[in-house]
């Protein structure tokens, strides 16, 4: 063994260890590893940064911005609404969500799939009383069983493709992985359905909007003349949110208030007060296709802003708010504030009439969109005080189908090898953009830099370790105790040995260390590369054991009210599962024997 080899080995080790530790990020401790694989010389100062201009970076980020948007569209929400009525068993019920979940991610990245469906799942286990444990770890687990299906669905399957380039000469294809990870999917949800009572009923932990306890808010919005409700009922408006919305007050011929019954029926250019929770109004409002307030009176029809520079907030009127006992009007708060309020909530009352006209008392919860640049200064001089932020869009449209239709032309652009893939996501990414579906601001903020900044730096280590001979060392090892094995049992023993690490070191770092010694152990043994390559994909996508070795895991711990012990009871015998299934099907679409 050389000195290099042992520097690499050290540093491989030692990331190892920081990651089971665990008081370290993980981006940090890629970082680390970089920097150590520098200074004992295993990577070259011109070559350290090179992963961060490495294709695999652009393609994760646009895949996730891709994903926020389609999450973002409502369309999944609305496809699935027409299923409730018939979503009367816990089986049927955990069949279609996990059927979506994994759906989906073979399209999107599959954190995105699982949090656009996570609030969904909340509102079938409220109407229908089943427990929301019994549905968001096998959603969680199937998000991870979509994303094998297609090159984007997950970061081992992007990984894995570039390093076969780099190792043979050509990526894998976009629905390479189709044939092993569809096979694998289908086991996997007839084992969720069936299994379901593996896992223990949980009560989730409180989530940050359950935290404020905030009562109803109120808003306004206008039904315009072409909308498809004019003539229908306020009882046909308010099933639209499923009986979270209520019309408290009608106003026409411009100041004429009504309190509506529920056979009344609707009119053009009616004025609707609506009470509700404010994802359940932003719904309602997308859905009907309402139009909040009047736009001439948007803050962003002011002073130029651009449409990234506008947000929304959530605020308290204290004591000393000089808009105590004055309305908006009175405030003039969109002409000198160059704010408009959305909604307001007010405890122990209930406002039917225009908000323009509705005078602020202490302690009322407002809702306020104006420049996010300009609203700290703002609340400031009102003596609001801001509450945390929960992520509200009550005052920001939908583009519904666009998103979707978007991201299905670059998956047949990249289908019909028109362009790379990288290009096609990128693009699809920018023209979301320009299309309104994402601020600036959101696209920042969707994107999970901390996966990029692990994946662009340790690029360089994993290279690092195989130009060191590193990785032909270890796979001459595996190669020794493989040798006594039949082909299969040389596959089953890297997918094991993939699925094994991925809880301790990252399914994207799994795959930059396993891959190349996967390929070069299946070289030593006379095989093709190829099913190897596949099943250190499969293992690295594949963590079914902790809910610390990938986000989806951990994004369904606080919500579901999971403990560390609880994805083994499920967990355990799906990786079993997927070994049995996996192995064999890997080696019929891809011949071990090349």
């Amino acid at each position: 063994m050389t000195l290099a080899q042992v520097f690499a080995f050290a540093i491989v080790i030692g990331m190892m260890a920081l990651f089971v530790w665990g008081r370290l990020r993980y981006d940090l401790v890629a970082l680390l590893a970089l920097l150590a694989s520098i200074v004992t010389g295993i990577v070259a100062p011109e070559r350290a940064f090179t992963g961060f201009s490495d294709e695999i970076v652009i393609i994760i980020a646009s895949a996730l911005l891709v994903s926020a948007a389609v999450a973002r569209s409502g369309v999944v929400e609305t496809a699935l609404r027409w299923l409730g009525p018939y979503l009367v068993t816990p089986r049927m019920q955990i069949l279609v969500l996990v059927t979506a979940v994994t759906a989906l991610a073979a399209f999107v990245k599959n954190i995105g799939a699982l949090a656009m469906l996570i609030p969904v799942a909340f509102q079938i286990a409220r109407r229908s009383g089943t427990p929301a444990s019994y549905f968001l770890m096998p959603m969680a687990f199937g998000s991870l069983l979509g994303g094998l299906t297609t090159l984007v669905g997950t970061s081992p399957n992007i990984i894995v493709s570039r390093m076969r380039d780099d190792l043979l000469g050509e990526p894998f294809r976009m629905f390479d992985f189709t044939p092993v990870g569809l096979g694998i999917a289908a086991t996997g949800i007839v084992f969720l359905v069936l299994a379901y009572r593996l896992l223990p009923v949980r009560k989730g932990a409180a989530s940050i909007d359950a935290a404020f306890n905030i009562e109803g808010y109120v808003t306004e919005a206008r039904l315009p003349a072409d909308s498809s409700l004019v003539g229908k009922t306020v009882a046909d408006l308010e099933a639209l949110s499923e009986g979270e919305v209520n019309v408290t007050a009608i106003i026409r011929e411009r100041f004429r208030r009504y309190t509506p019954a529920d056979h009344w029926t609707l009119q053009a250019d009616d004025l609707l007060i609506l009470e509700g929770e404010p994802a359940a109004l932003e719904q309602l409002v997308a859905r009907a296709r309402l139009k909040l307030v009047e736009e001439k009176d948007a803050p962003a029809a002011a002073g130029g802003n651009s449409s990234d520079e506008i947000g929304v907030i959530e605020a308290v009127v204290t004591a000393e708010s000089p808009l105590v006992d004055r309305s908006p009007a009175q405030v003039r708060l969109a002409e000198r504030y160059q704010l408009k309020l959305l909604a307001i909530s007010r405890s122990g009352a209930r406002i039917t009439h225009r908000l323009r006209s509705t005078k602020f008392r202490p302690g009322d919860v407002i809702v306020l969109q104006g420049n996010l640049n300009d609203l700290p200064e703002a609340l400031g001089e009102l003596r609001c005080l801001p509450l945390a932020e929960r992520g509200i869009r009550l005052g920001r449209g939908r583009q519904g189908i666009l998103p979707v239709v978007v991201l299905a032309c670059a998956m047949v652009l990249v289908a019909l090898h028109l362009v790379p893939v990288s290009i096609a996501f990128f693009g699809a990414a920018v023209l979301l953009i320009l299309l309104g579906s994402l601020t600036l601001r959101e696209a920042y903020e969707v994107i999970d830099w901390p996966i990029l900044i692990l994946v662009g730096a340790l690029i360089p280590v994993s290279e690092a370790v195989r130009t060191t001979g590193g990785t032909d060392l270890i796979a001459a090892w595996l190669s020794a105790a493989a040798s006594a094995l039949p082909p299969m049992g040389a596959l089953a023993l890297i997918l094991v040995a993939a699925m094994a690490v991925t809880p301790f070191l990252n399914n994207a770092a799994t795959v930059l260390v396993v891959a190349p010694i996967a390929a070069s152990m299946a070289t030593n043994l006379g095989f093709n590369p190829d099913p190897f390559l596949m099943a250190v994909a499969l293992g690295a996508g594949c963590d079914f054991l902790t809910p610390i070795g990938h986000q989806c895991n951990t994004l369904v711990m606080g919500p579901g009210g999971y403990r560390f012990e609880d994805y083994w009871r499920l967990g355990l015998p799906l990786s079993a599962l997927v070994v049995i299934v996996g192995v064999p099907l890997i080696a019929l679409v891809w011949p071990i024997s090349g």
